[in-house]
């Protein structure tokens, strides 16, 4: 896939690597092209970077991992959306969209593009490296669109999760970000560390 990437920082940054290394073209979409964070993403094979608008109209699918606050200035620099989609890896727990609840809710208003949550339930330690040996973490994602749930479900394998589980539809937006804040409490607020993550074990019948 051509995937743009907004938000070069820790999340955006781990998950340009692993789906480089699993063979997909990154655009790397930033303000300044001569300075950005990651620059070292450059080293990736198939990466290269561009402006923002460059970034998305190259793509097929553009993962957004930026403060959540923005998403309506994004919308205005993507340009045409037209059977694009938009992975939202973003969480408002603490600022959200001026006149939204979340970014995805920004993105399916002010966009005619797909959009679905996912890549925000962990941190990006766990987006480098899901495989904790024996067991490989799982990802969750939500939104409308089957289309780009299906994207997000092959992304999240090509990242290393063993399994994107569905949350729900739009409605289970607010929930999977609610799950983010699970893990944040129980990594940073309860001292388990940055190294926990979530595994969905079902009992065989």
């Amino acid at each position: 896939m051509k995937i743009a990437i907004i938000g070069t920082g820790n999340v955006g940054g781990a998950l340009a690597t692993q789906w480089a290394n699993a063979g997909h073209q990154i655009f790397l979409g930033v303000k300044d092209t001569t300075q950005f964070k990651g620059k070292d993403l450059l080293h990736n094979p198939n990466t290269s970077v561009h402006s923002i608008v460059d970034a998305v109209q190259a793509a097929e699918v553009i993962l957004v991992a930026t403060p959540p606050q923005i998403a309506p200035e994004l919308t205005q620099t993507f340009g045409e959306l037209t059977n694009k989609t938009i992975i939202d890896a973003t969480n408002a727990v603490r600022t959200k969209p001026e006149g939204y609840e979340t970014a995805f809710h920004a993105f399916e208003a002010l966009t005619n593009a797909a959009v679905v949550k996912s890549f925000n339930t962990t941190g990006f330690e766990n987006m480098k490296n899901p495989d904790y040996g024996s067991l490989k973490l799982d990802m969750f994602m939500a939104g409308d669109s089957e289309p780009a749930k299906k994207i997000a479900f092959q992304l999240a394998q090509d990242a290393g999760f063993e399994n994107c589980y569905d949350f729900g539809k739009s409605d289970k937006v607010v929930l999977l970000e609610q799950f983010a804040l699970s893990w944040i409490n129980l990594a940073i607020m309860q001292g388990l560390g940055r190294d926990i993550g979530f595994k969905l074990i079902k009992r065989s019948s």
